[in-house]
């Protein structure tokens, strides 16, 4: 006798279950021989031709001071490039997420601008604006101050390829949430600051990571725009990226798959505080489930 269940999906339950099997394991070998080819064997062979001809090579290579300049300037833009993109991303998602405006559909599409724009066009789009021949070039030059060839350019450049980051991370957590918590903490007396850092805040904070993580990795690794906008003058200009680029035109490929090794490492650590971050939080909502699950048990054997 056919029983409901082989019915209705057309094989007996045995069967079916070895089907889910096989196409399990087909979906996770794609998935891992996808991850090992393209991600892991790259990254390994970074590391590999970086030390080939041994560690005083590679550390020859890093102390160089135009290494140390590339590793200062990269460092420096990111400081300065996360912190904008914070702000922006938190203020963009809170209006976005809480508030409704009129131009609320065209900020949208203004933030994944960036996705959209080659970074060679952004770096054009800057050398158009504050070059010598831009539209602002003749009276920044008047008044003796530098964008394009200099950190400033860079600073911007970087700073609009990576503008979405934080704020598409944190739109979508924002909207999902609602604003009742934060509508019963104004009702409370509290703050708008208050109401932010103590109800908005911690609600995203895994989000906010996300981003500033994000962010982090591509203001590092950003090198079409900066390209176009830096000049590529060796220990003045040159990021971690230019500089593997001109090592490399150099013949010099030890010295720059040393320096591209710091970039990898760089991501490395950037994955690792990541994935603590999340196992740490995995590990505070268990415990909490754990507590409220045993509270409930307490509750219900009491009455």
């Amino acid at each position: 006798m056919i029983t409901e269940r082989q019915t209705a999906r057309g094989s007996p339950p045995h069967l079916a279950e070895s089907r889910s099997g096989v196409g399990r394991f087909l979906l996770v070998a794609i998935a891992m021989l996808f991850a090992l080819v393209f991600l892991f064997l790259p990254l390994l062979n970074v590391f590999a031709k970086a030390f080939e001809k041994g560690w005083t090579v590679f550390y020859g290579a890093l102390v160089d001071p135009d290494t140390a300049s590339a590793i200062r300037l990269s460092l420096t833009i990111t400081a300065i490039t996360v912190p904008l993109n914070l702000i922006f991303g938190i203020t963009a998602a809170w209006a976005i997420a809480k508030f409704e405006f009129r131009w609320k559909t065209l900020l949208v599409a203004l933030i994944d601008l960036p996705f959209s724009v080659s970074p060679v066009v952004t770096g054009l789009m800057f050398v158009l604006l504050f070059g010598l021949r831009g539209y602002l070039g003749p009276w920044l030059d008047a008044h003796n101050i530098q964008v394009i060839y200099a950190v400033p350019g860079m600073v911007l450049a970087t700073t609009f390829v990576t503008l979405p980051f934080v704020a598409r991370e944190l739109i979508p957590v924002m909207q999902s949430t609602g604003s009742e918590q934060e509508q019963a903490a104004l009702t409370l007396g509290a703050s708008g600051w208050q109401t932010f850092w103590h109800v908005t805040l911690p609600s995203v904070k895994l989000a906010l990571l996300y981003g500033v993580i994000l962010c982090n990795a591509r203001a590092l690794g950003e090198f079409g725009a900066v390209s176009v906008v830096s000049g590529h003058i060796t220990g003045l200009t040159d990021t971690l990226p230019l500089r593997v680029e001109k090592l490399y035109q150099e013949y010099n490929s030890t010295a720059a798959f040393a320096v591209a090794s710091i970039l990898a490492l760089l991501a490395l650590v950037t994955l690792a505080i990541k994935t603590g971050f999340e196992w740490h939080t995995q590990r505070v909502y268990a415990r909490a489930e754990r507590a409220t699950s045993g509270t409930r048990v307490t509750c219900s054997k009491s009455i």
